[in-house]
């Protein structure tokens, strides 16, 4: 049957075979026989397939009783059809044009997202961009599977026709895209100017935590999109209205900001007011504000130095992160630091060396040294009380102006070991977090040595280490 289905030379050929012999045809000749009608439709003169208007070849198909049997046919036998039948026959359908509220489509995307936990990679792949319409992107953003797994395939897809249906989705369908590219740190250029584009076109009609989960991929992926002119004053503004209905949004949308080197001014001032900082010191989330507002602080002083504004009061500073991040802690047995710290060990020795050290304000650092200028590492218990950075432990009395180290013939030195997870995937660029802690330890007066996991990978053995 799959033979004489594939052989046909006519769309009435390919229905004769599949109504006429039902005792014949078993599920998975279903979307051969739909892939076939798609193809021979293409290759006739009128109106497109799917028109759907019963104009020319493809309507006085679609209305044929014998393609009526065999959609019925699908839609009547499709829970006993395996997984592969089903995807094939939902991408089937969208290829051949049928509209999403026909009978068959409908059914078929209900069976798909009933089974969605039960799908591979590859279904769920095809499913998203056979259905790719508001219901259905949500659906399968909001699926575990897909949400843990890296589809960079069908992202790159989905960047060719997203533009055009974007204007179609929801503020909820696209941050649970959003959220996802951030998640894989895909950095597909056209994928985030489209979410770009829907927030300057959206953006007055979203509340500030929405737009922090918009927002969030750009920093993430240390991508300034291709808009940011229209875009970042759009946002400050927005801002301006709205700082104080959700603060936490709005700290975090500065952050990312911040991140992307911009920094609003206006926004600022009501941020480090004394009626914003009251409001958030007295709500549930008061520490983690804390820390942001902390380091928000110290990004104006090391970057945005023309800034003359209200600042952080002294008594509210604390450290952005005591520790090394959760994605470091989570992949640590992926992490190269281990075979460095080995090999500083034996090169050095562990008096001229401290792994982990967290430095002002709240950067963790991989491994901080001491060196003079004839390239002498030298133990860090004899640096000079002048030249130290202020103890990590006590934040409240930090001045990072203070902390820029007062060098002369000697350098500290941060050692960077640079994982896979620190970059963009399949990419040389940091994502956000990473490169703002690079030029914040830089503007402090630490000469930074990356060593990125493309160098680390090809060494073999501590000797070569």
């Amino acid at each position: 049957m799959k033979r004489l289905i594939e052989r046909s030379r006519s769309v009435g050929e390919v229905l004769r075979w599949v109504t006429q012999n039902p005792g014949k045809v078993s599920a998975s000749h279903y979307p051969i026989a739909l892939h076939k009608l798609g193809q021979l439709l293409q290759q006739q003169p009128g109106p497109p397939v799917g028109a759907g208007d019963g104009r020319g070849p493809a309507g006085q198909v679609l209305e044929q009783p014998e393609f009526h049997a065999l959609c019925q046919a699908i839609v009547s036998g499709c829970a006993k059809f395996d997984n592969f039948s089903i995807v094939n026959c939902l991408y089937a359908a969208a290829a051949l044009g049928l509209p999403g509220e026909s009978p068959l489509v409908r059914v078929l995307e209900d069976e798909s997202r009933s089974r969605l936990g039960r799908f591979n990679q590859k279904d769920v792949s095809m499913v998203f961009s056979s259905e790719a319409n508001n219901k259905a992107l949500e659906a399968i953003f909001s699926s575990q599977l897909f949400y843990e797994n890296r589809q960079e395939r069908f992202i790159r897809s989905m960047a060719e026709w997203l533009p055009r249906k974007a204007e179609n989705l929801t503020p909820y369908t696209m941050a649970l895209i959003a959220k996802y590219v951030a998640r894989h740190r895909l950095r597909e250029p056209r994928l985030l100017d489209t979410i770009a584009n829907f927030l300057l076109k959206r953006g007055e009609q979203l509340d500030s935590k929405v737009i922090q989960k918009l927002v969030f991929p750009f920093s993430r992926m240390n991508y300034r999109p291709s808009n940011h002119g229209e875009l970042f004053p759009k946002l400050e503004a927005i801002l301006e209205q709205k700082a104080s209905s959700s603060p936490l949004a709005t700290v975090n949308i500065l952050m990312s900001m911040f991140q992307l080197s911009h920094f609003p001014q206006t926004v600022l001032h009501q941020v480090f007011s004394p009626g914003f900082i009251t409001n958030v010191m007295s709500s549930p989330y008061a520490l983690i504000v804390r820390r942001y507002l902390s380091l928000l602080d110290a990004a104006v002083e090391l970057e945005f130095r023309e800034y003359s504004g209200p600042r952080l009061d002294p008594r509210y500073r604390v450290l952005m992160f005591e520790h090394a991040l959760t994605a470091d802690e989570a992949n640590r047995k992926y992490s190269y630091k281990g075979l460095v710290a080995e090999a500083l060990r034996q090169l050095v020795g562990e008096e001229c060396y401290r792994q982990d050290e967290v430095l002002p304000p709240g950067y963790c650092t991989d491994f901080l040294l001491w060196i003079n200028r004839s390239g002498t590492v030298l133990p860090l218990s004899r640096v000079p009380a002048a030249s130290r950075a202020p103890p990590a432990t006590s934040p409240v009395t930090m001045s990072l102006r203070s902390s820029v180290l007062a060098l002369t013939s000697d350098l500290q030195v941060v050692l960077s070991v640079n994982d896979k997870w620190h970059y963009c995937q399949n990419s040389d660029i940091l994502v956000g977090s990473r490169a703002m802690r690079d030029r914040h330890l830089q503007l402090l007066g630490y000469c930074l040595v990356q060593l990125p996991y493309t160098e680390l990978e090809k060494v073999s053995g501590i000797e070569e280490a």
